[in-house]
C-alpha cells in the first residue's frame, strides 16, 4: 500500500511544478515542456519502460521514469523501478543537446543470493527487497520540429541499503527513448 501512495506522491509532484517565465503564446514545438516517452531497447525483452519529463527551462528538466517487467522471458532479477531525475542540457536547442541527469531509483528486486562456503557455491532465496539508490548518467536528446523526441543515454547508480540481502549492489540505467514533447 505505502507503494502505491509514493508513486501517486511522485506523479503529482511532477505536475505541480512551474517553470518559471513560462511563455503560454509559444508554438514553437521546440519550446513546449512537456514529454512522454518509452525506451525502445526494454520493449522486445518484456520490460516497460516509461517516461515523462517536464522542461522547467532552455537548460533544466524534472522527470520520473517507471521500469516493470511484465515477461519473464530472460533472467531478471528486477520486479519494478521508479526513477526520479533531474537533467542539465549544455544543447544550443530548447532542453536538447548532450545533458548529465542526477537520479534516484526506488526498486524491488528478487532476494536471490549466491555464498560461497569452501568452495561450494550456494543459492539461497529470501523475500523481495525493496532498495533507494542514486546515481549519474549522461546522454543526448535530439527534436524534430514535430516535437518527436530522441534520446540515448547510459547511467550508474549505486545502491544505499539491503546490499547484504540481494546480490544487487548497482543500478544501471541505459536506452534509446522514443518520445513526443507537447
Amino acid at each position: 500500500m505505502k507503494k502505491k501512495y509514493l508513486v501517486i506522491i511522485l506523479f503529482f509532484s511532477i505536475f505541480i511544478t512551474k517553470a518559471q517565465n513560462q511563455n503560454t503564446s509559444s508554438t514553437n514545438q521546440y519550446e513546449q515542456n512537456n514529454e512522454i516517452k518509452i525506451n525502445v531497447v526494454f520493449t522486445p525483452l518484456g520490460l516497460l519502460d516509461v517516461a515523462y519529463e517536464r522542461n522547467l527551462n532552455r537548460k533544466s528538466s524534472l522527470g520520473i521514469s517507471g521500469l516493470y517487467v511484465f515477461s519473464q522471458k530472460h533472467d531478471e532479477d528486477t520486479n519494478f523501478l521508479i526513477s526520479p531525475f533531474y537533467r542539465r542540457y549544455f544543447g544550443k536547442k530548447y532542453a536538447s543537446g548532450f545533458f548529465v541527469e542526477g537520479f534516484t531509483t526506488i526498486g524491488s528486486t528478487d532476494g536471490k543470493q549466491l555464498t560461497d562456503s569452501n568452495g561450494n557455491l550456494t543459492l539461497n532465496e529470501g523475500p523481495d527487497v525493496m532498495d533507494l539508490s542514486v546515481g549519474l548518467t549522461l546522454g543526448s536528446k535530439w527534436v524534430t520540429k514535430q516535437g518527436i523526441t530522441f534520446e540515448a543515454f547510459f547511467g550508474f547508480g549505486k545502491t544505499l541499503f539491503n546490499t547484504d540481502k540481494t546480490d544487487h549492489s548497482q543500478v544501471n540505467r541505459f536506452g534509446i527513448n522514443i518520445g513526443y514533447r507537447f
